[in-house]
């Protein structure tokens, strides 16, 4: 249990979600501007991560090179498209789904990208992509499993499907227990761990070829905000004043991981 919300585990893959059924404005409630720039267990400041992100895309497009060549990218909650512009420096051809507005309109007014405003299960589109990209959001999809069935049908044969999420069976998320960072519903409601996810993508037809930790950084002031949303308390907002918001730190991202799979 965290707050009002039962999280369950599947006892055949040990999947973890919270057992909750959503609104039909959950979407747009959750993502709202206020996730992107109100702190808790969003952003303090979005668009000051900028330089992070477009880094991690770019370790992220040299790390498959090995397994493709530069192609056709579409990036699964692309926000105002930090990654898309980190892929794109390493060759990409990208484009952005994102569900929040003012996110995508940053994105193609200020970084001259390619970014649609929805969901994924509602994407229309005729195009077939060589790469999906899916980092820090599996977690958040309401039905995963439907997701990934829309993201399949969109790679084409051969293509690739990236994934970073967090890993449930990691030994931080045990160590912690119930109080995890990442069991943080109505924000994430779906919690994976390797096994899972890969099962998960075998049946809906992708191979795994490529894994590990990836090496996450975040700010100082994006670190805080988190730590003082999960733990309310004077002294830890008088302590996170002391560093810079600026200050990079390296995530140590053992409750972490990504896959890569090739649609068969």
């Amino acid at each position: 249990m965290r707050g009002e919300f039962p999280i369950r585990e599947c006892p055949a893959c040990r999947h973890r979600f919270a057992e909750w059924k959503p609104p039909a404005d959950h979407v747009a409630v959750v993502y709202s501007d206020d996730y992107f720039f109100g702190g808790g267990d969003g952003y303090p400041d979005y668009l000051s991560e900028s330089a992070l992100l477009r880094a991690h895309a770019r370790r992220y497009a040299r790390r498959i090179a090995p397994y493709t060549n530069p192609g056709r990218l579409l990036d699964v909650g692309a926000a105002s498209g930090f990654l898309c512009d980190g892929f794109r420096a390493e060759g990409w051809h990208v484009e952005g789904l994102e569900p929040n507005e003012t996110m995508a309109r940053y994105g193609r007014e200020r970084l001259d990208l390619s970014i649609h405003t929805g969901t994924l299960e509602d994407f229309d589109t005729s195009q077939r992509y060589d790469l999906i990209s899916i980092i820090q959001v599996l977690g958040h999809f309401v039905d995963p499993r439907r997701a990934l069935e829309k993201a399949a049908g969109l790679t084409r044969d051969g293509g690739l499907l990236l994934i970073e999420t967090w890993d449930s069976r990691s030994l931080t998320a045990r160590a912690f227990g119930k109080h995890w960072h990442e069991y943080s519903p109505p924000g994430v409601l779906h919690y994976f761990s390797r096994r899972s996810l890969e099962l998960l993508a075998s049946r809906l037809g992708f191979t795994r070829v490529a894994g590990g930790h990836p090496g996450k950084r975040i700010s100082w002031e994006h670190a805080r905000s988190l730590i003082e949303h999960q733990i309310k308390s004077a002294w830890v907002h008088r302590l996170g004043g002391i560093l810079p918001d600026r200050l990079v730190l390296p995530y140590p991202s053992e409750d972490l991981f990504w896959m890569l799979f090739r649609k068969q």
